[in-house]
């Protein structure tokens, strides 16, 4: 039976390889309007993320080649 404890992260309260992996597949899905409104704790991670400087500094729009 999967646990529902993710923690702060996907794999409890620091970010991990799995944050990672995370961020940019709900960035393309809120891109693509997909409906994420099914997968709170995604959401509530990849927000948590997104509040954290590497990940501000590695966000698409941030990048020198961003338009």
């Amino acid at each position: 039976m999967p646990t529902r404890y993710a923690g702060a992260f996907c794999h409890g309260d620091a970010p991990s390889l799995a944050d990672l992996c995370l961020v940019p597949q709900v960035f393309n899905a809120k891109r693509f309007e997909c409906d994420l409104s099914g997968y709170p704790t995604l959401r509530r991670i990849a927000e948590r993320c997104e509040t954290l400087e590497a990940f501000q500094r590695a966000a698409p729009g941030v990048q020198p080649d961003a338009r």
